[in-house]
């Protein structure tokens, strides 16, 4: 095991992200220490499970876990409420406790499915986090917000539940495909384009430094996690792009991945800020150069009319207006409430 990062997240109960190599094999070593015992239930996708599972799994045997795994197919429809279910039925049919631990092994809908089962069981499980995308990585993993997506939208079921630890074994990244790895890396630039200009330069240059890349991320969304735990204020700000990117995903029945879509909605935005006189053409033509390079997406395939009926069904819709994060220049952003007039506005001239 190689733990060249290590980064403190101090909200709810303070917990700890390890960044490094071979970091899944000491899952039941990490578990162990912090005190956890009893049962494990790995939850997995069928993708990762083929891959990494039982290196999991026996681990945790080898640490004293009694362990049992619920693997559901890959991709966005496997978050649901049919799945989130049988995982709880699956727990309490395995006598499951409160004292006893689920652990999410996979990308961003394994750690929120999990998380939010965990959540809810028996009013709330030990929770555990074992990313193995960058996407998870940089952003899902990390701050406790867990849900499940309705017919209505995506996460609009869920909860703010914080893991006990995280793991993330970059080791894992070797296997990701090239698209995969892509999506991750939207979600990396959005740190820098809503608040961290010199990081959006480190990422222009040829850097291949993975771990600090990581790092860096969960540093900026530990500190704004702590300060806005809830998502009532500065929390909104990682939601940079994310108001479109969640039309665009839902418009193509979750075809499109969400680095894709948060890659478009970045763009959208940013081309609206400047079309309303509050950005300048430095900071597109910045993301649009990171988005190329990493071969993503910055054109929106929907109308105004299919963009604006979805993001009215948003989660952050309150009282009639919705919270957008609007970049002011490079590395800079401000948080905009909009009424649904100036934001149909807002995407109309981002789909200019």
């Amino acid at each position: 095991m190689t733990v060249t990062k290590r980064i403190e997240v101090n909200a709810g109960k303070p917990y700890s992200v390890k960044i490094g190599k071979g970091l899944l094999d000491k899952t039941g070593e990490e578990a162990k220490a912090l005190g956890l015992d009893g049962k494990a239930l790995i939850i997995s996708d069928d993708n990762v499970a083929a891959l990494y599972i039982e290196k999991v799994s026996a681990s945790l045997k080898e640490a004293g876990f009694e362990v049992f795994s619920f693997v559901i197919p890959h991709g966005e429809g496997s978050k649901s409420a049919e799945n989130l279910i049988a995982i709880l039925e699956f727990a309490a049919e395995n006598s499951f406790s409160r004292t006893d631990t689920f652990f999410a092994l996979g990308g961003g809908v394994v750690g929120d499915l999990c998380g939010f089962a965990a959540s809810v069981y028996m009013r709330g499980a030990n929770f555990v986090q074992l990313p193995t995308t960058l996407l998870a990585a940089v952003d899902s993993s990390v701050g406790g917000k867990t849900a499940i997506d309705l017919q209505a939208g995506k996460n609009l079921a869920g909860a703010f539940y914080q893991p006990k630890f995280v793991l993330c074994d970059t080791d894992t990244f070797d296997t990701l495909p090239d698209e995969e790895f892509s999506n991750g890396m939207a979600e990396v630039i959005k740190y820098g384009m809503f608040c961290d200009g010199e990081f959006l330069d480190i990422l222009t240059e040829n850097n291949t430094d993975i771990e600090s890349i990581i790092a860096r991320c969960v540093q900026i969304k530990a500190k704004v996690v702590e300060a806005d735990e809830f998502d009532k204020g500065e929390r909104m700000f990682l939601n940079f792009g994310h108001t479109v990117a969640h039309a665009v995903e839902n418009l193509s029945s979750y075809t499109t991945p969400h680095g894709s879509a948060v890659a478009i909605g970045m763009a959208v935005i940013t081309k609206a800020a400047i079309a309303m006189g509050k950005c300048e053409n430095e900071a597109l033509e910045i993301l649009i150069e990171l988005l190329k390079k990493y071969k993503l997406p910055f054109e929106c395939p929907y109308g105004v009319d299919e963009v604006f009926e979805v993001t009215l069904k948003d989660k952050k819709n309150a009282h009639g207006k919705i919270t957008l994060v609007i970049p002011t220049g490079k590395g800079e952003s401000v948080l905009q409430k909009c009424d649904y007039n100036e934001l149909k506005e807002i995407i109309t001239l981002g789909l200019k």
